[in-house]
């Protein structure tokens, strides 16, 4: 018996065929500007379908929700029908990784080249093939721009050294706190300098990092500072001096209301690290493949000791993560930091024409990314008895409110109207919502948008 889609996920009373099939051809025929025009709308195009509900999920994902949840049915581009057949706006780009919308066309065509061509879908990272060792040495390209490969390949202070078979952002990060660990000197308690409100990953040593699980830890400190306060920086840099392990940091940071890092305040990290011996890791989990230069750091001229990369890699296909590091730390061994199916050929391929994609159209990315901030910021000045101002770069932007309770009554408003966009509204003096839209955003999606936000804000 062959394996058959129905037998396996269930024919929803019948309808899932023609559900899928009218969705993807109702998406791929219209036009952006028809689609713009129905968000919110429920797409009568596409029939009715009963789909199971999340009775074995846990809680805080829904669990037993049985009345018609807006689940995702079928997504194209920037647009996807939820199971009750409403049309949606994601200017989440899926959950931040979804770098070029849903069911790109280009990608979709290269994995299945991939497959013909006979590219694994994962193997022992004792024997990578083509498409990962050809992603490392991109991946090194990009941390390194304008440098010659064989000057860099003997200098153990470049970063020149990539882990790549890793599937997760949380185990490439916990990689790069081991290696800081190893390196560590000082006669004390090694200390992680991180920025208040930081993420970098689910990992016990990670989620430490941002306040989690003090009991369990007796001889770590951790020491979280204000982002882009620079007297308190130095400060802290001196009250520790010698027993630093490492300085944590997102560029933008996404768990706590798209706060964009100054680059001068990374810099004068990068001078502190320096002086006591540190070592300086850039969570790139979030930024990278979002911007021209894919890797953020290129982009403000920083040189890191560890970049850690992963989310947008592949555009949403397979988890991949990896973490670029200088030579010279290069002391774990084999299965020190390592995933199972971190070595995955047919995501290291999508990661190669997603990066590909962006290098493409890179004036289109940052023109279109610059256009979105600035509406976002004009929205802030128009509405400012209600909207402190904008915040993050780019396709990563939001919107800080004044009130918590108008911040989650305009998310929900916002949702109903079909714009699926996040809220950071659950710590004390949160009141936030986010966008990071996939990169084929243009300016018409950025001029609708804007005036849908603007309509939400009169309205409310």
């Amino acid at each position: 018996m062959s394996l058959e889609f129905e037998h396996l996920v269930g024919d929803y009373d019948g309808c899932l065929g023609a559900a899928l099939a009218a969705g993807q051809g109702y998406l791929r025929a219209s036009s952006h500007a028809v689609l713009l025009g129905r968000v919110g709308s429920a797409i009568d195009e596409v029939p009715a379908t009963r789909c199971p509900d999340k009775r074995w999920f846990q809680r805080s994902y829904g669990r037993c929700v049985t009345d018609e949840p807006e689940d995702l049915l079928v997504g194209d581009g920037l647009f996807y029908l939820t199971e009750q057949r409403k049309l949606f706006l994601d200017c989440t780009a899926g959950h931040y990784q979804m770098t070029w919308g849903y069911a790109h066309p280009e990608l979709t065509a290269l994995l299945l080249d991939g497959i013909e061509r006979g590219i694994v879908w994962d193997n022992h990272s004792n024997i990578p093939s083509a498409p990962v060792k050809r992603l490392t040495e991109k991946l090194v390209a990009l941390a390194n721009p304008g440098r010659d490969f064989g000057e860099l390949q003997d200098d153990p202070e470049s970063l020149n050294t990539v882990l790549a078979g890793v599937a997760t952002g949380t185990v490439a990060c916990a990689a790069a706190m081991k290696m800081m660990l190893l390196h560590h000197a000082g006669e004390g308690d090694p200390v992680f300098i991180v920025l208040d409100g930081n993420y970098h990953g689910t990992d016990v040593l990670a989620q430490r990092l941002r306040g989690m699980w003090p009991e369990i830890f007796c001889n770590v400190t951790i020491v979280p500072v204000q982002p882009n306060d620079p007297e308190e920086l130095r400060a802290t840099f001196a009250q520790h001096d010698g027993n630093i392990a490492g300085f944590w940091a997102e560029p933008v940071m996404m768990n706590r209301e798209a706060i964009l890092i100054e680059p001068e305040y990374l810099h004068l990290a990068r001078e502190l690290c320096d002086e006591t011996g540190a070592l300086m890791a850039i969570d790139e989990i979030q930024t990278a493949f979002w911007f021209p230069e894919v890797i953020y750091c290129a982009r403000i001229g920083l040189r890191p000791d560890f970049v850690v990369l992963g989310k947008g890699m592949t555009a949403g296909f397979h988890p991949l993560a990896a973490l670029v590091y200088r030579g010279k730390l290069d002391v774990l061994e084999q299965y020190d930091a390592i995933s199972t199916n971190g070595n995955a050929a047919l995501a290291a391929l999508i990661a190669l024409g997603c990066i590909e994609l962006i290098e493409r159209n890179a004036s289109e990315i940052e023109a279109v990314g610059s256009a979105w901030h600035a509406a976002l910021a004009a929205i802030a000045e128009e509405f400012g008895d209600r909207l402190v101002e904008a915040r993050g770069i780019g396709h990563m932007s939001g919107l800080k409110f004044r009130d918590r309770d108008d911040c989650l009554s305009f998310h929900r408003r916002a949702v109903e109207r079909g714009l699926w966009l996040r809220a950071h509204a659950y710590h004390e003096g949160h009141s936030t919502i986010l966008t990071k839209f996939a990169l084929p955003m243009d300016e018409r999606t950025v001029e609708w948008s804007a005036e849908a936000m603007r309509g939400l804000l009169r309205d409310g």
